[in-house]
């Protein structure tokens, strides 16, 4: 996390997946309803323990499992129902394979504690063996060292004074005790913050600095393209690297949209198959399941939503009441019925003339 862009990739993904709610849903013929009261919806969108939050909850899981490959949750139950999600470190858990092809989870404790895979709420980044994750970070390490690399240098650099070593020239030879004299002399008043000042050399000296040319060195050039193999390791498109190199008004809102496509909907599909496998039991799972709902992540524009909430109900999608709930907004008698206000209200305009007539 001590490299711009890798912080900025997790912290990307780690909080979009924080802020969006989930909710608990009942199926009901070829319908669903909210369920507020099963007890998995406590845990997943108010608060997954006494101390933490259930959105701190998610982010963490999600920056672990983009940090170290896998996100790891030990599941309390009380008469075997979950009460309590407590994040577990994941440099503390290893994963096997069992013969059987299942997971086992092994607490590196001494002597060794192993824990009841149903217990365990596991958040895995892609891997080639499907049980344990692999990190991004570590996958990418040369990309990531390369970025630290060059943002080292530039911290080097620009302590000399933005530009790189000169020569400093006798007529002649010097002793070795004065040639570190004069050196160090030079080092202490011209370099960092004392770039600029008068210049006084003695035995005849000349100082002869080297050109510096950061079109030839690429040097941005390299630092751009750090990022940028960065953004493809996280799968994260290079504006929320806060590259806007090529970002124009009409692609920033279709980058957008691939981070949501491409991006978060991956893991929002581990978290959502997780919660189901671990969290509901088999009975249940033919009745209720967990679901992100991704509409937040589009409410900043707020033309738009309104125009697309008038489609919705114009095409009996949606009724207003509904579109009211969406916003946060209390109902209003004679929201809840579908039609279309374009045709009804002139429908009701043409039977109030005519009643008139």
């Amino acid at each position: 996390m001590q490299c711009p862009a890798v912080r900025c990739a997790v912290q990307a993904i780690a909080e979009a997946i924080g802020q969006l709610p989930v909710h608990v849903y009942r199926r009901a013929d070829t319908a669903k309803e909210r369920a507020p009261e099963h007890p998995v919806h406590r845990l997943l969108h108010d608060e997954a323990s006494d101390f933490l939050s259930s959105s701190e909850f998610r982010e963490q899981l999600t920056r672990d499992a983009l940090l170290w490959g896998n996100g790891f949750a030990f599941i309390n139950r009380l008469d075997g129902k979950p009460v309590e999600l407590i994040r577990l470190d994941p440099s503390t858990i290893t994963v096997e394979r069992a013969t059987t092809g299942e997971p086992i989870y092994k607490l590196n404790t001494t002597p060794p504690q192993f824990l009841a895979r149903q217990n365990v709420l596991h958040l895995r980044a892609p891997s080639l063996d499907g049980i344990s994750g692999e990190s991004p970070v570590m996958l990418a390490r040369e990309a990531i060292g390369v970025a630290l690399t060059l943002e080292a240098h530039a911290a080097r650099l620009f302590g000399r004074g933005a530009r790189p070593s000169g020569i400093l020239s006798f007529p002649n030879k010097l002793g070795a005790e004065t040639a570190t004299r004069i050196r160090d002399s030079w080092q202490a008043t011209h370099a960092g913050d004392g770039s600029g000042k008068t210049a006084v050399l003695e035995e005849g000296g000349q100082f002869q600095p080297l050109t510096f040319n950061s079109v030839d060195a690429q040097f941005l050039e390299l630092r751009k393209f750090a990022v940028e193999e960065i953004a493809r390791a996280f799968r994260v498109p290079p504006i929320f690297l806060m590259d806007y190199g090529r970002a124009t008004w009409g692609n920033s809102e279709e980058m957008g949209r691939q981070f949501l496509t491409f991006t978060l909907l991956p893991w929002i599909k581990r978290w959502e198959g997780e919660i189901r496998l671990k969290l509901f039991a088999t009975e249940e799972r033919d009745t209720f399941f967990a679901e992100f709902l991704i509409d937040d992540l589009l409410r900043a524009d707020l033309a738009s939503r309104m125009d697309a909430y008038g489609k919705a109900i114009a095409a009996r999608v949606l009724n207003p009441n509904e579109a009211r709930a969406a916003e946060n907004r209390p109902p209003y008698a004679g929201g809840d019925r579908f039609e279309n206000p374009n045709t009804t209200t002139a429908a009701n305009t043409n039977a109030g003339t005519e009643a008139a007539a």
